[in-house]
This record gives structure tokens, sequence and C-alpha cells, in this order.
């Protein structure tokens, strides 16, 4: 196993225990796991392929879905406010 799976895997611990700490602790760390996890996905799709990418990028988005659900709704609020509705 490559080095960046390796990383991968230790990214999803850390997220799990993420998971499991108190609630005020979420945000903080769902940050901390963003700025890890965009190089880590880009580590993999180099060292191991394109198909490793998808599958960790996946894997990130399925475990921080919550700030990307809200990131989607901060840009639909703010593309629906430029547009004059």
């Amino acid at each position: 196993m490559t080095l960046s799976l390796v990383l991968a895997c230790l990214w999803v611990l850390v997220a799990t225990v993420v998971g499991l700490l108190p609630e005020k602790f979420h945000w903080p760390g769902a940050y901390a796991l963003i700025a890890t996890g965009i190089p880590l996905v880009g580590f993999v799709t180099y060292q191991s392929g394109p198909v490793w990418g998808l599958i960790a990028l996946a894997a990130g988005v399925s475990i921080l879905r919550w700030p990307l659900i809200y990131l989607g709704r901060s840009l639909t609020k703010r593309r629906r406010s430029h547009s004059g509705e």
C-alpha cells in the first residue's frame, strides 16, 4: 500500500475520532480535515492514479457532507441575491 493511501486511512480514522468528540469540536475539526483532505486527495491521485483519487474524494465527501451542504446553501443564496430575486 502506498504512503498516500496509508495517510488517507489515517485521515478517515481522525475524522471518526472528531465525529465522536463533543459538538463544539465538530466545526474546528471539519476545517482541519478539509485543510488536510484537499492536498491528500491530490497526493492519492498523484501516487495511486485517478481511480483511487476519486475513491478518496468520495470518502471525503461522504465524511464531510454537512460542511458541503452548508457551502452549497450559502452559494445558492448568494446567487439568488445577485440575480435580483
